[in-house]
């Protein structure tokens, strides 16, 4: 490293110097600071009405125990720190954006109470949830204005993945395990000519020595979930142009059951050479690829490379066009 870079590197400002730039330059913080505190304290005091799952009048008490009770809904516990990340890697443009109090946004505040009140009355939490996170976004717009609201719309968006699905995921879950098996079970058997039997979500060797289900649990709504979360996030900072970031969005759906199907294959197949090799181990062998910690992780390799060839692939009329030559020089 160069004398120049290290100096450069020296007189970086740290994370804390940043926030500390942040903080000074926003103005009517104590206005917001007030308005946040009563909202927080509103949703704690009057945030849910099903006291038959968890005894709480207090939203995040109901946030907690839905987070807690579903691996596939976890992600939702640090989607505010996301968040809050990326409004530090977004400060600049934040700070730049024309700041006045936006009167206008109480209809944003009074929208975001009424969607509350709906999942109030009819005991969805979830939905008071959507009305909360709304809430906060609208109270920015009414304190810092409009171009506030536009600048900050990524990455406020990506609260909606802290909404958690609980058993509305079936909607998603039941079809995804119909899709993967199928894809599956045409590429193991198929494709690659093994014996297998498919019966709906069951796959099993034609002499049944091994037997493996796509549960709901396997479906791939959690891998779909956060793949989708990280394409979201991927698609607003690499790309300017919408309708680049919505491919991108939009290729996490095909691209999470690739890598769904990609894993449930590696088990068929690593209980289909198993059991080759040992009579009996093919159960056994199968088993470990699907509960290993590192080998679960399988379903984003193939949708991560293939984001990242796609961003390659439309990326590519972002460049500037080569300069022309100036005849004579």
């Amino acid at each position: 490293m160069s004398e120049s870079e290290t100096n450069a590197e020296a007189n970086r400002p740290s994370i804390g110097d940043e926030l500390s730039r942040f903080w000074r330059g926003m103005p009517d913080k104590p206005l917001f600071l007030a308005l946040l505190g009563a909202w927080l304290v509103f949703f704690q005091l009057l945030g849910n009405s099903t006291f038959g799952y968890v005894d709480t009048p207090s939203l995040y008490g109901w946030m907690n125990y839905a987070y807690g009770s579903s691996k596939d809904d976890e992600l939702g516990y640090i989607i505010p720190l996301i968040v809050l990340g990326l409004c530090y890697w977004k400060r600049d443009e934040l700070l730049a954006a024309p700041k006045r109090n936006w009167w206008p946004a109480m209809a944003l505040v009074a929208c975001a109470l009424a969607v509350h009140l709906l999942g109030y009355v009819i005991q969805q939490t979830r939905i008071s949830i959507v009305g909360f996170y709304f809430g906060v976004y609208a109270l920015t717009g009414l304190v810092w204005g409009p171009a506030w609201l536009r600048a900050s719309f990524f990455p406020v968006f990506l609260f909606a993945f802290a909404v958690p699905l609980g058993t509305m995921a079936d909607f998603v879950t039941v079809p995804l395990r119909h899709l993967v098996s199928d894809v599956t079970g045409w590429i193991c058997g198929t494709l690659l000519g093994v014996d297998i039997i498919q019966e709906g979500v069951q796959i099993f060797d034609s002499k049944r020595r091994y037997a493996y289900e796509v549960a709901a649990a396997c479906s791939g709504i959690r891998s779909l979930t956060v793949t989708l979360a990280f394409f979201a996030i991927y698609g607003f900072v690499a790309f300017c142009t919408r309708w680049k970031t919505a491919v991108i969005i939009l290729s996490a759906f095909p691209l999470a059951v690739a890598g769904n199907v990609f894993r449930l294959a590696l088990i068929i197949l690593a209980a289909e050479v198993a059991e080759s090799a040992q009579p009996g181990a093919g159960q056994a062998a199968g088993n470990f690829v699907h509960s290993n910690g590192f080998l679960s992780l399988l379903p984003y390799v193939p949708a991560f490379v293939g984001v990242l060839i796609l961003g390659r692939v439309i990326k590519e009329d972002d460049r500037p066009e080569p300069a022309t030559e100036v005849a004579g020089e």
